[in-house]
């Protein structure tokens, strides 16, 4: 059964930090790309990063790059995300999902989801 559980949200200051966990099992995802998306409330989910599982490649929304970093730990199977600069427009449920195929910024191309994680930056 694969699960994708995600961790680290929280309550953060404007201008603060968060390290967002994604931990996978279930099968190998070593061909796979795994993402992070987020969904504030009203609006639809939104791409924030990927990498790449085997290569490492790495992909970021405009509006997060030089903020956010994204990386995989193998030996852990488990992919993080780092914000920094935390703005209120961060606010939002942040998901980590996996998809076979290159990569791509459409949620409706990844297989597997996780619950989703929390994330509240106040002003």
């Amino acid at each position: 059964q694969v699960q994708l559980v995600e961790s680290g949200g929280g309550l953060v200051q404007a201008g603060g930090s968060l390290r967002l966990s994604c931990a996978a099992s279930g099968r190998t995802f070593v061909k796979y790309t795994m993402g992070w998306f987020r969904q504030a409330p009203g609006k639809e989910r939104e791409f924030v990063a990927a990498i790449g599982w085997s290569d490492g490649n790495t992909y970021y929304a405009n509006s997060m790059k030089g903020r956010f970093t994204i990386s995989r730990d193998n030996a852990k199977n488990t992919i993080y995300l780092q914000m920094n600069s935390l703005e209120p427009e961060d606010t939002a449920v942040y998901y980590c999902a996996a998809n076979p195929l290159r990569f791509t910024v459409v949620p409706g191309s990844y297989d597997y989801w996780g619950q989703g994680t929390r994330v509240t930056v106040s002003s």
